[in-house]
């Protein structure tokens, strides 16, 4: 069992270490996507630069780490596994070995865990996460709340559930790692220096990047 866990472990940090962001952005002209924006390799720094079908894209991507690296651990060693495959993809995500540890915030990767712990906490959270970024255009202030929202949602659905004291931990492990991750942008938001999301510029943006894209196709 330990083995199958410490696999589980180490799959599932493989996993987050795929750099969606990063491989996307080539995809639509942006050698390192690092370089521009915020830095992040995350769905919204992807937004910001490219526009919107290149962040679905990482959004649906880095979702997809966690899920499968889930899916595996609990192949592998059950709810344990599952858990512990999750939470080392999100690790793998923030902290990507191959990539210097500079990667994402773990936002989209932990979507992957929420859905395969629960679609109905996923889909709760999702909305709280929508409703947030139309109310702020905040993108970070959403994912705060959303992250502080995590255990309470997951405390009061999983209940009863077998192994429920370690999907509490997952969830309050998971919403930590969030909002370290989110240091910088707490930093601004205190200061009064956060960015809102643009959502005219974006569009323009993408607009942009798609007409450049059609044009390379036709070369």
């Amino acid at each position: 069992m330990v083995i199958k866990c410490i696999l589980a472990a180490v799959i599932g940090y493989l996993l987050g270490n795929t750099p969606s962001g990063v491989l996307i952005a080539r995809i639509y002209g942006i050698a390192d996507i690092r370089k521009h924006g915020s830095g992040n390799t995350g769905t919204t720094n992807v937004l910001r630069t490219l526009g919107w079908l290149p962040s679905v894209l990482t959004l649906v991507c880095d979702c997809l780490k966690g899920y499968i690296a889930c899916l595996i651990g609990s192949w592998l060693a059950g709810n344990i596994g599952m858990l512990l495959g999750g939470l080392c993809a999100i690790l793998g995500h923030d902290f990507p070995v191959f990539m210097g540890f500079k990667g994402g915030k773990g936002i989209a990767t932990s979507l992957g865990l929420i859905i395969a712990i629960n679609p109905w906490v996923a889909l709760a959270l999702l909305m709280v996460q929508i409703i947030a970024v139309a109310l702020t255009r905040y993108m970070s202030v959403a994912s705060l709340i959303t992250t502080v929202a995590f255990p309470v949602v997951t405390g009061i659905l999983e209940k009863g559930r077998a192994h429920y004291p370690l999907f509490i931990g997952t969830a309050c492990i998971a919403a930590a790692l969030s909002l370290f991750g989110h240091r910088s942008n707490i930093q601004r938001l205190i200061r009064g220096e956060e960015n809102r999301l643009d959502f005219r510029k974006i569009s323009e943006v993408s607009k942009k990047v798609m007409e450049k894209m059609r044009k390379k196709g036709k070369q």
